[in-house]
């Protein structure tokens, strides 16, 4: 049972079934079939309710496809909880590509989702006509790291949507610091879910907090994934507030990574909403340049 306000404008809930026979979602809003499509991957813990405002806008001149990873949202949640890693997603993802005849895209990955856009560059990159990534790079703070880790997989659940707001609000103020309280509450029912008890609760499988170890994955070597974009038309939007992607780092990539342009969007920090006028502005535009391409 979901009670969270399903995705306005979705044309239609579909599933892809991987070659491990998950069953997994995605959210397809339609659009003129000529322009590129746009693939929309979400966050460690997201859903495709994330991308509702951005893909019903851009959903007026070309298709879009939001997905859903394994053990988040309509998707089935993995009983392997190592599976739960970027190369599975990689794999997955491309499966709903070739589901959909899809065979050149862009991808607005929002930061597990950029990792993945950056794997298949690596895995295939004839598919992709863009990339925007969502305040993600190939060093991550651990800092970030560490906000993270501290709220994850802990299986919290609340009796109300306010009370859930209140909560979410706590952890993430630092990320939003002019949120209101209409605005917290939308942001509860964007990333909880109301289970069948009418307990609500994170939307997604405690167990991905099984495959997040904060020490390993900052010391991750990323680079050798993300230079796979370097021929590929990239859009960096960062969180001037970021705690997740340095300024340091995203300058390091635009040395590293010729074809890349940053939109750095103001009060923000890991991770903008793609709500925010500017990151519509950055996402419309570059969109706009890869269709003259």
């Amino acid at each position: 049972m979901r009670n969270d306000g399903e995705i306005e404008s979705a044309l239609e809930n579909r599933t892809f079934t991987t070659t491990d026979n998950l069953s997994l979602n995605y959210v397809v809003y339609s659009g003129p079939a000529a322009p590129i499509p746009v693939v929309c991957l979400p966050g460690l813990t997201r859903n495709a309710r994330d991308f509702a405002v951005i893909a019903h806008r851009l959903s007026a001149q070309r298709a879009v496809y939001c997905l859903e990873f394994r053990g988040r949202g309509c998707s089935e949640w993995d009983a392997d909880a190592s599976h739960y890693q970027a190369p599975v997603y990689v794999a997955d993802t491309l499966g709903v590509l070739a589901q959909e005849n899809l065979n050149r895209v862009i991808v607005l990955g929002t930061s597990l989702g950029g990792i993945v856009g950056a794997g298949i560059a690596q895995a295939n990159p004839a598919v992709l006509a863009g990339v925007i990534l969502n305040d993600i790079g190939p060093v991550i703070d651990p800092s970030g790291l560490r906000r993270i880790g501290s709220y994850l997989g802990h299986g919290d659940q609340w009796s109300t949507w306010d009370e859930a707001a209140a909560v979410l609000k706590t952890v993430n103020k630092v990320v939003y610091p002019d949120f209101t309280d209409e605005d917290w509450l939308s942001y509860a029912r964007k990333t909880c879910r109301q289970n069948d008890d009418g307990m609500i609760a994170q939307d997604y499988d405690p167990k991905l907090s099984q495959s997040f170890a904060t020490d390993s994955a900052a010391k991750l070597d990323l680079w050798p994934v993300f230079e796979a974009l370097k021929h590929i038309p990239t859009l960096l939007i960062r969180g001037a507030l970021s705690d997740l992607l340095s300024v340091e780092t995203a300058e390091e990539m635009v040395e590293r990574m010729p074809q890349l342009e940053i939109s750095t969007i103001a009060n923000r920090g890991h991770v903008p909403t793609l709500e925010e006028p500017d990151a519509i502005s950055a996402t419309e535009g570059f969109i706009a340049n890869i269709d003259n391409l």
